[in-house]
């Protein structure tokens, strides 16, 4: 098990305490401004899932392009993700039918494979090793198929009977079984981060929707359009505030996996 050799400049941040707070507050983002389009505008899903998934090409396309790392082009394709996720994810669950569990189901094989296609192609699927435009779409699709798992994920667990806040407390309690992993086991670094990576989501999804949905529903009845905006004005108060830098991935020091 080898460092990884870059060829190019990282694009993507170092994994630090603020990185997991504005993925938190994206993926928090992600599910009410995707609901705010489909619900509360009355696009329905598949229309939204085409206005997200654009947007989202678009904004994938432009960081790929770009030379170096820019943390708002960054989150933008992060939040890009969480929003067509949403959307993605409830067209299946809901408009094709084939519910929560088919939805998980299908979506998990999808990012497993990504996964697989990515190690079998570069040796590593280590975000350390994002620094060619083939690595870069390995990503980015891994990151799409997780974000629309978690969404999945969120969903199914809150509608199981806990609820969205018991399905928070569920995803969160996750999120701290792995913290506690990296920091008092070996375990592969690169394997605990897509773990916590792909577990914020499903947290992010159950946080959204108890603060939108109706108090009838287990919610607190918020406007979605406000709580977009109040999410996204602390996004961008993290990404100004906070330190960004490109690099310093747990795989630079762990193993290839």
């Amino acid at each position: 098990m080898n460092r990884t050799t870059a060829t190019g400049a990282s694009k993507v941040p170092a994994v630090t305490l603020g990185f997991w707070v504005i993925k938190i507050a994206a993926t928090t983002l992600g599910e009410t401004a995707g609901d705010a389009v489909t619900m509360s505008l009355g696009l329905g899903y598949l229309v939204g899932t085409a206005i997200f998934g654009a947007l989202l090409v678009a904004a994938v396309a432009a960081e790929i392009r770009a030379t170096r790392f820019h943390p708002a082009l960054y989150w933008a394709v992060i939040v890009a993700t969480t929003t067509a996720g949403t959307t993605l994810a409830d067209f299946a669950d809901r408009s094709l039918g084939i519910g929560y569990a088919g939805g998980s189901t299908l979506l998990l094989a999808l990012l497993a494979a990504t996964l697989f296609a990515w190690h079998r192609t570069l040796g590593t699927v280590s975000v350390d090793s994002v620094t060619t435009p083939r690595a870069e779409a390995f990503y980015w699709a891994t990151i799409m198929f997780s974000q629309t798992l978690g969404t999945a994920l969120g969903d199914w667990v809150a509608d199981s009977g806990l609820g969205y806040g018991g399905g928070a407390l569920v995803f969160g309690a996750a999120l701290a079984v792995v913290a506690a992993l990296w920091f008092r086991t070996a375990l592969s670094r690169t394997a605990l981060f897509w773990a916590a990576f792909i577990l914020t989501r499903p947290l992010g999804a159950t946080v959204g929707d108890f603060l939108d949905k109706p108090l009838a529903d287990g919610g607190l009845a918020l406007s979605r359009f406000a709580a977009s905006g109040v999410l996204l004005a602390f996004m961008v108060a993290c990404i100004l505030l906070l330190p960004q830098r490109a690099g310093g991935h747990p795989g630079r020091e762990g193993t290839r996996a």
